[in-house]
């Protein structure tokens, strides 16, 4: 094994940092139980946020990034993981307060990680990734609050994204009527392959409307915020649910308590960062056994480490599509 591995790491302050590959000498790795060899990560909505300055993602520098991370044991201090195991990790700090994904190895708390599960590869891992898990919280969420399938659609805010368009999949292939929203009229028919029953422009549930409007959404899986989020509430139908899991179209909250106290809706709030183990654990299960790979397949992208810093310039632009897949030693 080389005596140095390469890493994508910020280095500076909260206020000023660069953001640069190197090559870092094994002793330089943080603690931890677990040491893996990286072999790929994925593109999110946060990574790009780190890696371009544009938003306050990381806790503790110097840091090396990528929030998701999946690879092979090389070496474990705890009976749980041997040498060989293929193990994943999404969020848990990764990239922000522990030495993250972007990189060629890696040592990590033995309780951020979890099983490859049998069934998927670790470059189908990486693809669902922390935007996959996060849908599918969204979706136990949902299943737990009492939204069962009905008449009535679940919309999906962000469609296009990464939890956007496997939650499309996952809840169509649940048996959801799903619909879809997004702003790229180009997308409409990659979104009904998904499982998307209907398409809602992306205009039209950023306009703003009356406290209540009409009762359309049975639930909602939401990664926009802002206005959107307030505009599926007030046309949730009684006793619906919606799962907020970003921020996209912004942090504020436009609403007020009609859809809440009227209606009963219920707004879930999804943190798939700190989610602990047993619900990593099952929702990952499922994953496995319910997402359609081959659906996921077609929304997926391979490309080398080397081009994330271009790559994180589309996904804040929104010229992304799907899941991308990073390989980590390319």
């Amino acid at each position: 094994m080389s005596e140095t591995f390469r890493a994508l790491i910020a280095e500076g302050d909260s206020k000023q940092y660069s953001v640069d590959f190197k090559d870092l000498p094994h002793a330089s790795l943080p603690a931890g139980e677990v040491l893996v060899q990286a072999m790929y990560s994925s593109l999110n909505y946060k990574d790009g946020l780190a890696i371009t300055r544009r938003g306050k993602v990381i806790r503790k520098f110097p840091m090396v990034l990528g929030v998701d991370l999946a690879g092979k044991v090389l070496e474990s201090n705890t009976g749980e993981f041997k040498a060989g195991d293929e193990v994943l990790v999404t969020g848990q700090g990764l990239g922000e307060t522990i030495w993250g994904g972007y990189s060629q190895l890696a040592r990590l708390p033995a309780d951020s990680l979890v099983p490859v599960p049998a069934g998927i590869s670790a470059r189908q891992a990486m693809a669902v990734g922390t935007a996959g898990f996060t849908a599918m919280l969204g979706m136990m969420a949902l299943e737990h609050n009492g939204v069962r399938v009905n008449e009535r659609e679940v919309v999906v805010t962000g469609a296009a994204g990464g939890v956007g368009s496997i939650a499309v999949a996952l809840l169509a292939s649940r048996g959801y009527i799903v619909a879809a929203s997004t702003g790229r009229p180009e997308l409409h028919s990659w979104l009904r392959n998904l499982g998307a029953t209907a398409i809602v422009d992306r205009a039209e549930l950023a306009q703003k409307t009356p406290p209540l409007g009409s009762e359309r959404w049975a639930g909602a899986i939401d990664s926009v915020g802002g206005q959107t989020l307030a505009t599926v509430l007030a046309t949730t139908a009684s006793y619906g649910s919606v799962a907020s899991c970003g921020l996209a179209g912004g942090a504020e909250l436009p609403t007020t308590v009609f859809p809440f106290i009227l209606r009963n809706v219920s707004l879930l709030g999804i943190n798939s960062v700190q989610a602990p183990k047993s619900l990593r654990l099952e929702a990952w299960r499922r994953l496995a056994s319910e997402l359609p790979m081959a659906k996921l397949d077609t929304i997926t992208t391979l490309e080398p480490l080397s081009k994330v810093k271009k790559l994180s310039e589309n996904i804040l632009d929104g010229r992304v599509r799907g899941r991308v897949v990073l390989d980590v030693n390319a």
